[in-house]
């Protein structure tokens, strides 16, 4: 008979399924199961080796921490960080979280004195026995000001390790929050100025100088299409949306397409999952887009679940690099998400750039190697390629939009791409792609067969 059936504590000889089943009876509930369970069996099963600290952590969790336990350690990742179904988080903030204080921050835990291998002590391995920690709450800080984005807390199928109380700020986070501004509320809590048009002639230089510029054609029939796609599979054919209607709503219902509206429930494909299929019963009302003078782009999300976006606009706002961040949208935000001089500014410098570059790498294989700043002040060889390795595809992408239903994507969430997502749409911004031909033909790059 094995010590399990009769003090019904399992020992670190017992199958992986009976430890885990044990140490989910001593959670705290301030995790879903579901987050619960990977957690543990992850740490058991990498216990597995190290039978003496499997023990020590059993009985740590199933005596709550009546009898003194040894240090419970798992390897230290090189951020710190540990992944759990799709989310990172502090491993020994995970587990006391799990095991003590639902509600922990992760800066509120002090190690033992015996501990040796606490998470502060920066060594190899990291310690994760809840019971070798204890909590302090600093005194002095100020949870006024924190009311707002714990009242706009949604809970998701993921969420972070813990929210950010300024949207993503902290560098770990790579998802930046927008939520809904509230009427006479504090404004959003990330970049208020994404959200608000500019003040009538703010900018009149750029603005005489983009006009000039934008005689040269005509404005396209169509100001954007919209092609719809399940993971990375295009359904249906691409959408586009005439001129005449600056506002267009995507969204998920099954009556028929056309002018402003593109409903995206009639589609059918024959790939499509279980999983594809319930997301799509989410995307409900879904996004509006609309077109503000000659190719700003602003998002209302209609839909009851946020969508995520990918805009280097936002990225900019956020003062991140372009194609950093996803952003996440919350349900009744409105938000700029493109803005149609700064696309074209952006264009000019890296296909300027990327033509220094090339002329300036041409020379060097010719042996004329310029000294340091000649060339549009790119010195040192590796950037010198970089910039020369800026393709048209490069430029094509600052005129395109994406957007996920549901589904978030990137580094807080299983999904890496957006190509993983279950439905999301790809937006191409005619206007933008007009001006970006024309940036090539004063500047043709790296290809050297013009656009058509």
């Amino acid at each position: 008979v094995s010590k399990m059936s009769i003090t019904n504590t399992p020992t670190s000889n017992d199958a992986c399924l009976s430890i885990v089943h044990s140490l989910m009876c001593h959670r705290q509930g301030g995790e879903s199961e579901t987050f619960a369970k990977r957690a543990i069996e992850s740490l058991v099963k990498k216990l597995k080796e190290k039978k003496d600290e499997l023990d020590s952590l059993i009985t740590a969790i199933t005596t709550n921490g009546a009898h003194p336990s040894k240090c419970v350690t798992i390897q230290r990742t090189l951020d710190g960080r540990l992944q759990v179904a799709g989310r990172k988080g502090f491993p020994h903030v995970i587990y006391a979280r799990l095991w003590r204080w639902p509600d922990l921050q992760k800066n509120e835990l002090k190690h033992v004195k015996y501990c040796q291998f606490a998470f502060d002590l920066k060594a190899d391995n990291v310690c994760v026995n809840p019971y070798h920690y204890e909590r302090v709450v600093s005194p002095g800080i100020d949870l006024s000001g924190l009311t707002l984005s714990s009242t706009l807390m949604v809970k998701d199928e993921y969420e972070f390790e813990n929210q950010p109380s300024h949207s993503g700020v902290d560098g770990h986070h790579q998802t930046i929050q927008h939520q809904p501004s509230r009427p006479g509320g504090p404004q959003e809590l990330f970049s208020s100025s994404a959200l608000l048009p500019p003040p009538e002639g703010s900018s009149s230089a750029s603005t005489s100088a983009f006009s000039s510029l934008a005689a040269g054609a005509s404005t396209p029939d169509y100001w954007c299409s919209i092609a719809y796609f399940e993971m990375d599979v295009q359904v249906g054919e691409t959408f586009k949306v005439p001129a005449s209607c600056p506002t267009v709503t995507v969204d998920g219902y099954v009556d028929p397409s056309g002018g402003d509206r593109f409903c995206l429930g009639q589609l059918s494909n024959v790939h499509r999952t279980e999983a594809i299929e319930r997301a799509r019963l989410h995307i409900g009302k879904g996004v509006q887009l609309e077109c503000k003078g000659e190719g700003d782009v602003w998002v209302r999300c209609l839909s009851d679940h946020a969508v995520f976006v990918q805009s280097y606009y936002l990225d900019r706002e956020a003062g991140r690099a372009p194609g950093d961040a996803v952003h996440k949208i919350y349900p009744s935000a409105y938000i700029k998400v493109f803005d149609l001089r700064q696309c074209h500014r952006q264009m000019q410098q890296q296909a300027a750039t990327a033509q220094a570059a090339a002329a300036a790498q041409a020379a060097a294989v010719a042996g004329n190697i310029p000294g340091p700043g000649s060339v549009g002040g790119i010195a040192p060889a590796i950037s010198m390629s970089a910039a020369a390795g800026i393709g048209v595809d490069d430029l094509r992408r600052l005129c395109i939009l994406r957007m996920s239903f549901v589904k978030g994507w990137g580094p807080d969430y299983p999904r890496q791409s957006i190509k993983e997502t279950p439905c999301w749409i790809e937006i191409h911004l005619h206007r933008a792609l007009q001006l970006l031909d024309e940036v090539l033909h004063t500047m043709p790059i790296a290809d050297p067969q013009p656009l058509d």
